[in-house]
């Protein structure tokens, strides 16, 4: 066997919610190195939605605020409904996420580095599992339990 087959049994399908082409482009690039597959990357709130209902991600990396205003909540919202998607956010503007995390398990703060999002994913996939012992990573701040 290749020695990508164990990296295969940690790749997250993910959906990226960004509306600046070179952050989403370099996000893409980012998840790609780290392993995991981008299933589509949306604008604005009802292309995310819609490629979420097509894609149905694991994860949705949800920028707050989009082309359309301050709408990766509902975003985070509608996606969060469904219990396959787990949804984080990413934004450079914490303070403008409600006290529920509108359902996100979390935040990454803008500017993040390769480490702080390959650690907060690691996280993410423990946490599907059920490894619910894992230790919140630097740069990534959890939802209130």
């Amino acid at each position: 066997m290749g020695t990508g087959d164990a990296a295969a049994d940690t790749a997250l399908r993910i959906l990226v919610v960004e509306d600046e082409a070179l952050i989403a482009l370099e996000l893409e690039c980012l998840l790609d190195d780290l392993g995991h597959v981008t299933v589509g990357v949306a604008g604005n709130s009802a292309e995310a939605i819609a490629l979420a209902r097509a894609t149905a991600p694991d994860v949705a990396l949800v920028d707050v605020h989009l082309v359309d205003g301050p709408t990766g909540i509902e975003v985070a919202r509608a996606l969060s409904e469904d219990r396959r998607i787990t949804v984080v956010f990413m934004t450079a503007n914490a303070k403008r996420i409600p006290r529920d995390f509108a359902g996100a398990i979390g935040v990454i703060a803008k500017p993040y580095s390769e480490r702080v999002v390959a650690g907060a994913l690691d996280y993410v996939a423990d946490r599907r599992a059920g490894r619910g012992a894992a230790v919140c990573p630097d740069g990534f701040l959890p939802a209130p339990r």
